[in-house]
């Protein structure tokens, strides 16, 4: 017998026992070290755009993205070999971090900036932060649900491979436009090429709207799906240069 040693089934292996490894002991600390918070938390660290990728909040959360992870990635892993492979997909993941704090900063900074035009002053607002109490001189200038929005962002923090793999699909929808995916919450096959921005169109709409269901991060994933197709479109263009240099020849 022998055994698939795909990079992607390494992946999904890590990603496994980490998620065990931190439900087991329990151990909130060791996960607030890796996830990835607001880099004005004192949470921050220079590290946690990479480790968030291998953490995740619940077991759909895991099961979901290590699916999908298989099913797409072990495609395109077989296509273009390991190297190739894995670095497509931690750039598409720093990308979708990347893509997500910046969103957070320009939301943050807007009600920062509103706070401040209304008389708050900075240790204040810093007080707020991090104690969570908000006098009633500022209740009642501002409105809870954007103080809300404004302790969220400076608080939470984001977890798992969603961002990479939002670029492993957009990578799969252009490498196999008219592979029909079908997918339980789907009445019939569809193409990856009518799926894929589809479901990045979603993500838009909830990360752009106050209608997203649940704790997802969607700006991380349209930051994974950006990167991916960067570099699917650069490598394409290379392609293209390689093709009419040898032509040349």
């Amino acid at each position: 017998m022998t055994i698939n040693k795909n990079t992607v089934n390494y992946l999904i292996g890590i990603n496994i026992v980490i998620f065990l490894l931190l439900a087991l002991t329990a151990n909130t600390e060791l996960a607030d070290i890796f996830a990835l918070y607001f880099f004005e938390n004192p949470k921050f660290a220079i590290w946690q755009p990479f480790t968030h990728l291998f953490l995740h909040g619940g077991v759909a959360h895991l099961l979901f993205n290590m699916y999908a992870l298989f099913a797409f990635g072990t495609v395109l892993e077989n296509k273009w070999g390991k190297q190739k492979f894995l670095t497509f997909y931690f750039i598409s993941g720093l990308g979708a971090a990347f893509i997500y704090s910046v969103m957070n900063y320009i939301q943050f900074n807007s009600i920062y900036d509103e706070l401040v035009l209304l008389g708050v002053g900075v240790e204040e607002i810093q007080r707020m932060l991090t104690s969570g109490r908000v006098s009633n001189n500022v209740l009642a200038q501002i409105s809870e649900e954007r103080l809300s929005e404004f302790y969220s962002v400076y608080h939470s923090s984001a977890v798992g491979a969603s961002g990479a793999i939002y670029g492993i699909l957009i990578a799969y929808a252009i490498t196999y436009p008219d592979a029909k995916l079908a997918l339980i919450f789907l009445p019939a096959p569809i193409k990856a090429r009518y799926f894929v921005p589809i479901l990045i169109g979603a993500d838009l709409f909830f990360g752009a709207t106050r209608y997203s269901i649940g704790n997802i991060a969607h700006f991380a994933h349209i930051g994974g799906a950006v990167f991916g197709l960067i570099m699917m479109l650069w490598w394409r263009w290379q392609d293209k240069q390689k093709a009419a240099s040898d032509w040349r020849v």
